[in-house]
């Protein structure tokens, strides 16, 4: 194993520190010290108050001891946030712990559940179902909630005038404590709802987002594929023409060997010709009729022929399995679609033969595409999907299944990869049915 692996497993500190869910934790934690010192402040000015002002006897030893504790707490956890080190959930628990910790000693020396500020332990719920994630969370109601219970037992009754006795009748106790339950309840059902919404709407608009960057990354590429297209359009037959010459010269036609060059030098630049046309009737340039309604399998069966024969040399192994009798739009962009997976996996291992097998799952088309290649790598199976994101190492690969996933993604479906236990790569394309189908495309204006 290289000495270096290490590093590579286990980012630097100082990396780590920049990461989005540091970040977030760092941030939560700062607030949290925010808060804490606005309570400090406050159950300074509330004990003051009470004491001096309210002429209500109070433990002043104790009670402002906790305050300190408290006050020295905040000024470590404000230290710790400079460290670069993660903070995750547990230690912002931890924290929380100590603020109910703190104010279940204040209350204690105040009086118990007669003490009109119980209920700030409603604060620390609602704290922690924002900050929280939702097992730490009803650990706090339950931390409260002991807390709460144990201060109906154990506390110094609090000299308030009016209180009417020094004990409160169990039948207002046991409603207080229903009161707080239920808050706290409804405190971390709703907050956790909200959260929850806000969570999804912000990971929708990052979806809308990168899916707005694709498609006019989408355009670009259209737009200069179509201008290469109409300019290679000439040099295409211009080549042709000359081909044809030499194919009727003396010299060529004498010799078998250079008659079948030619022959196949011919082939090729018609599927170049091909292709470009293609691309030009794709961008809306030359074809303006109706798409063409074809049999599904029959489109499936010609689409394996002329890969086939387009690609010499390559073994394509055809498994049709159950499929509907039904017709289907065959345009270019589905064909290029599957042609671009096809020619990946031929790619991947050109001395093995490539596997396609067609079938139909529930109302969707399934097409899996099977080679014998390397696999893929981790980073390439994390970002498939991407432009020029490719195992090939080269630059200006990875856009074929790139606009592989954009086609499937426009129908409705989608793409899957995968490593085969038994080596090699599989690709997977699932299209539903009735977005294949004349009455739905031509809803959806495609």
């Amino acid at each position: 194993m290289s000495t270096d692996s290490p590093d590579l497993q286990h980012p630097p500190l100082g990396e780590v520190a920049k990461l989005p869910e540091a970040v977030a934790g760092r941030k939560n934690l700062l607030q949290l010290v925010e808060l804490r010192w606005i309570a400090v402040a406050g159950q300074l000015a509330t004990i003051l108050v009470v004491q001096f002002l309210l002429d209500v006897p109070l433990p002043l030893r104790e009670m402002l001891t906790l305050l300190a504790v408290l006050a020295l707490f905040n000024l470590a956890s404000r230290l710790r946030t400079r460290l670069p080190l993660p903070i995750d959930n547990l230690e912002l628990f931890g924290g929380l712990l100590v603020d109910v910790a703190v104010l279940t000693g204040q209350l204690y020396y105040a009086g118990g559940i007669s003490n009109p500020f119980i209920f700030l332990y409603l604060l620390q719920v609602a704290v922690a179902s924002v900050l929280l994630r939702p097992v730490f969370i009803w650990a706090v109601v339950g931390c409260t909630s002991l807390g709460f219970i144990a201060l109906t037992r154990w506390n110094l009754p609090l000299a308030l005038p009016g209180l009417g006795g020094p004990t409160l009748s169990p039948q207002y106790v046991g409603g207080l404590l229903v009161c707080f339950m239920l808050n706290a309840l409804l405190l971390v059902v709703f907050i956790g709802r909200i959260g929850r919404n806000l969570r999804q709407r912000d990971a929708s608009l990052a979806r809308l987002r990168q899916r707005a960057v694709e498609e006019e990354h989408i355009v670009r590429m259209g737009l200069l594929a179509s201008g290469a297209a109409h300019e290679l359009g000439t040099p295409l037959a211009t080549l042709s023409v000359i081909l044809g010459d030499w194919a009727r010269m003396a010299p060529f036609a004498a010799e078998p060997d250079l008659r079948e060059d030619l022959e196949e030098m011919q082939r090729q630049i018609e599927r170049c010709k091909a292709i470009v046309g293609g691309i030009l009737m794709s961008s809306g340039k030359t074809r303006a009729e109706a798409p063409v309604e074809t049999p599904l399998r029959t489109f499936l069966q010609s689409l394996v022929e002329d890969w086939r024969r387009t690609r010499p040399g390559a073994v394509l192994l055809f498994e049709r399995l159950e499929l509907p009798d039904v017709a289907i739009i065959s345009d270019e962009s589905l064909k290029q679609m599957v042609d671009n997976v096809l020619d990946n996996a031929h790619e991947a291992a050109p001395d093995a033969p490539v596997r396609l097998q067609a079938g139909c799952v529930e109302d969707a088309l399934v097409l899996t595409v099977q080679d014998r290649g390397p696999g893929f790598d981790t980073q390439t199976l994390d970002r498939i999907g991407t432009p020029y994101q490719s195992s090939k190492g080269k630059p200006g690969r990875g856009l074929g299944l790139f606009l592989a996933f954009n086609v499937a993604r426009t129908l409705g479906g989608g793409i899957t990869a995968r490593n085969r236990p038994e080596g090699g790569a599989e690709v997977s394309i699932t299209l539903p049915l009735p977005a294949l189908t004349r009455d739905t495309r031509t809803q959806d204006g495609r």
